[in-house]
């Protein structure tokens, strides 16, 4: 069956799609989503690990005995450029990873590419579990790594395609797996840290479950109808879209859809696409977004909690378990964005997070200014307590926020033609701005001190005011009707929308010509 053989006709501009919540969108959500599971459990493990004393005694000697030492400058206690690559490698693997992902996400489709990742995940898994040395140890990161760049470039983008307009906040299944994720590492490190000398290796085993959960939703789920049209299967993304959607009445929607797809094909070089002044502000504001995301400092606590909490005076089973009450705190207010994110709107939740996370910083940048010094061993138990509580707010201000919806507006601002490149431009920018937090955090502790804390809090401010005048609303907007009914209206981004329809490759020819 042709393209051409459907009218393209588009619905008017309020025109909802109709959609019911069916059985099949719920379970290929759930099961594309696992991906987040397995990112955030790679995430809170690299934290949990390097606060249990015998991987530091196997892996970082030097970390061990100085970690030891009575006297010594505590904010450099865990500056060390070896155990800072062995969080950061993961991040950079994904970096490299997803350039590749955006290839066959959209040549092969999204859930050949979560099944590529869940098979890296297991991959991984097995080295780490399993490691002698670091060398080992590092494989073993690279390989997980790769899985999260093939993983965080096809669920967003599938979660976002799948679930009906008025519901598309269901993409934050992901970051709410993201959360799980981390919890579920946060107790299985604090599970196995009484067991000697081969406690740590359990945690690592662990990640098994959920990269066999990926794995399985490569094999199983449904790929979206906007990849089996894009990639030519026209009947059966037509049977998929009615079967997802509940109802035959999908024309409206299959139309757009045939003519994003008819304009996808014009373009062979989508990255270079992007360039293209109308591809402009969602490009903008993808990089943005996922650059801002990082420098909320969220990675600071999801990554190193354990070390934090160790330097304003909590033992190592504290410490802990500070990081398991922080990871309890980051999946309920996860929780509560399901609800808020397609009724209050993106913009609202962003604008009061930042002021929470902005003060919460500022407050523990008070504490560790001042109560903090270089030698000091011990700290006031109610401001050791007073930065776990200040902690929390922070983590659950993020947790509703700029968590999901720094993935959920990058994955549902790009047309189809440029989606997949979008998409890994975003993971790209995200993967390389946390490997620079988890590469230089310890060594910026030591050198700037609390001064890092209070540069966190800056950039919330700055953050903050781009979402109030530059990120324009996109809840119950249909992904087709981005460029009519968000870039065109908006006061600023509307002047790269000139109604120029060319394509990179007509513009070589223009150029050529």
């Amino acid at each position: 069956m042709q393209i051409g053989q459907f009218s393209t006709a588009a619905p008017p501009a309020d025109t909802q799609f109709e959609a019911e919540l069916t059985p099949t969108v719920i379970t290929s959500c759930i099961m594309a989503a696992t991906g987040g599971l397995m990112f955030g459990y790679d995430i809170g493990i690299s934290g949990d690990v390097t606060s249990m004393d015998d991987f530091l005694i196997k892996f970082f000697p030097k970390v061990y005995r100085r970690k030891q030492e009575k006297v010594d400058n505590n904010y450099c206690k865990f500056d060390n450029q070896g155990l800072q690559l062995f969080t950061s490698s993961l991040f950079l693997a994904g970096l490299t990873a997803t350039f590749f992902a955006s290839y066959t996400t959209r040549k092969l489709g999204r859930r050949v590419t979560m099944l590529i990742a869940g098979i890296f995940f297991i991959l991984g898994v097995i080295f780490s579990g399993a490691a002698q040395n670091l060398a080992m140890l590092i494989v073993g990161r690279i390989l997980l790594g790769c899985g999260v760049g093939f993983s965080n470039q096809a669920v967003p983008v599938f979660l976002s395609e799948i679930a009906p307009t008025r519901i598309r906040g269901l993409n934050i299944l992901f970051q709410l797996n993201i959360t799980v994720g981390i919890l579920f590492a946060n107790l299985a490190t604090y599970g196995t840290s009484r067991l000697h000398p081969w406690g740590w290796r359990l945690p690592f085993s662990l990640a098994g479950i959920p990269a066999i959960l990926v794995t399985l939703g490569g094999l199983f789920v449904v790929d979206t109808p906007n990849s089996l049209i894009e990639r030519g299967h026209l009947n059966e993304g037509k049977a998929v879209l009615k079967k997802m959607r509940g109802t035959d009445d999908i024309e409206f929607e299959l139309n757009q859809l045939i003519e994003a797809s008819r304009v996808s094909h014009r373009v062979k070089h989508p990255f270079c696409n992007l360039l293209l002044r109308r591809n402009r502000p969602p490009l903008i504001i993808a990089i943005l977004l996922q650059m801002f995301q990082q420098c909320t400092g969220i990675n600071m606590i999801m990554f190193y909690t354990p070390v934090l909490f160790r330097l304003v005076g909590f033992k190592s089973d504290a410490a802990l378990y500070s990081a398991l009450i922080t990871g309890m705190v980051n999946v309920l207010s996860t929780l509560v964005s399901t609800y808020f994110i397609d009724w209050v709107g993106r913009r609202l939740l962003l604008l009061e997070a930042g002021l929470q996370m902005f003060l919460s910083l500022v407050v523990i940048t008070v504490v560790f200014g001042v109560k903090i010094t270089d030698n000091s061993d011990k700290i006031n138990q109610g401001y050791a307590v007073l930065v776990l509580v200040m902690a929390c707010i922070f983590v659950a201000a993020f947790a509703w926020s700029w968590g999901p919806l720094g993935w959920l507006i990058p994955s549902e601002i790009f047309p189809l033609e440029t989606r997949s490149a979008g998409q890994s431009v975003a993971v790209c920018v995200n993967l390389l701005c946390t490997f620079v937090v988890a590469q230089a955090f310890l060594s910026t502790l030591c050198h700037l001190k609390y001064g890092v804390l209070a540069f966190f809090a800056g950039c919330v401010i700055v953050m903050s005011l781009f979402v109030l005048f530059f990120l324009p609303e996109t809840k119950n907007v249909p992904i087709v009707e981005m460029t009519e009914r968000v870039w065109k209206k908006h006061w600023y981004w509307k002047r790269f929308m000139d109604g120029d329809e060319t394509t990179f490759e007509d513009d070589v020819r223009q150029t050529v010509a």
